[in-house]
């Protein structure tokens, strides 16, 4: 792309890797130049099915001249490191979730981009698409009054049924809250702003899982978190949020995020999700309604929180989707573990500023809606 802004280079080539190369490679504005795995074959299998990407050690790419960003998909207990090798190369990073598997590694991030003046980035970016942000304009154009409460429910059976690979999600880093937890905690500060503090109880069931597909299919491995965690969170607004996350449900009618106002309620779609029914209940109509979508990146997939950022550092923004958020989500993801070990309230350490609305924008845009705010 002869108007590329960003050159991103992808280090980890594992299952998610497609969906964010098929989005990186029809957004304008971003050049998707080089990937790299641990596992060669795998980088140049990826590299394959895109024209003009290369497949390199991680070495090399991070000390290619064209890459600007550094796409990090590693499994969660890497995410740390190669974020922090990608820094002291001078490139700025975007991260699959959790942003750092303990908050010390995180804050090591956070103030290592800010001393070598490059940005970071996290995952999820499925909080930019037009679900959750035409959520977030019904709330801020005031339509259920003032929020009082959120629920935030995530209850499935855990990954072991279909992923060939999954006992990393049942390892620390993983478990339901720092797997999935990511983006329903990342929506509900987008709609409710940041959290002070919170109060949990987590355990677990079965002590071992049995994986159901690939290869080592029937093959038993221990479960090392909690598989289900259950937290009321205050933010600093003062609404109050109740989550579930669980890997120990194996069927469930809950709602997945809903918010409850003086005058009325929200039902938000997926959070897992770019787009979804955005449904609203006010108190005058006594029923149901449907929200025409009013704010996100349309049209968007994996990446597009890439782009987001490549869009930030050229105008000398700073990304939505940022490693900023991504660090108070963790935080308040290890106060819930915290806070049901010692059965305690636990205060948030930090805190971040409730994101900006992303306006309703095609996501091939992502990277270059911010040049036309400029000249305006």
């Amino acid at each position: 792309m002869g108007d590329a802004i960003a050159g991103v280079g992808v280090i980890g080539c594992g299952n998610i890797s497609d969906r964010y190369l098929s989005t990186l490679n029809r957004v304008r504005g971003v050049s998707l130049v080089a990937v790299a795995d641990l596992d060669a074959d795998r980088a140049h299998a990826a590299a394959s099915a895109w024209p003009g990407v290369r497949a390199l050690s991680v070495d090399d790419l991070l000390a290619s001249s064209g890459v600007d960003i550094v796409l990090n998909l590693t499994n969660p207990a890497a995410h740390a490191e190669v974020s922090t090798g990608a820094l002291r190369a001078g490139k700025h990073v975007y991260t699959e979730k959790p942003f750092a598997s303990d908050v010390r590694s995180g804050r090591e991030l956070i103030t290592l981009a800010g001393e070598l003046g490059v940005q970071i980035g996290s995952a999820p970016d499925t909080v930019l698409g037009v679900g959750t942000q035409t959520a977030r304009a019904v709330l801020d154009r005031g339509d259920i009054g003032e929020p009082i409460a959120a629920t935030a429910f995530m209850a499935i059976h855990g990954h072991e049924s279909w992923h060939p690979r999954a006992q990393f999600y049942f390892q620390p880093g993983g478990g339901p809250l720092f797997d999935m937890g990511p983006y329903y905690l990342s929506a509900l500060v987008h709609l409710l702003g940041p959290v002070a503090r919170v109060i949990g109880l987590a355990r677990r069931g079965e002590q071992e899982r049995i994986l159901g597909s690939g290869p080592d299919a029937g093959t038993r491995f221990p479960v090392e978190v909690e598989t289900h965690v259950t937290g009321i969170l205050e933010h600093r607004s003062g609404a109050l949020s109740t989550v579930i996350m669980s890997f120990e449900v194996w069927r469930s009618h809950l709602p997945l995020l809903e918010v409850h106002g003086t005058e009325g309620s929200l039902s938000c779609p997926d959070p897992n999700r770019f787009d979804g029914p955005v449904e609203l209940y006010r108190r005058a109509s006594q029923s149901w309604e449907p929200v025409a979508v009013a704010a996100g990146y349309s049209d968007a997939g994996r990446g597009v929180g890439v782009a987001d950022l490549a869009g930030a550092v050229a105008s000398g923004e700073q990304a939505i989707a940022s490693g900023e958020l991504g660090q108070h989500v963790l935080e308040v993801m290890e106060a819930l573990l915290k806070a049901a070990q010692t059965g305690t309230r636990v205060d948030i350490p930090g805190t971040c500023r409730r994101p900006p609305q992303v306006p309703l924008i095609p996501a091939v845009d992502a990277a270059t809606w911010r040049r036309g705010q400029q000249r305006q």
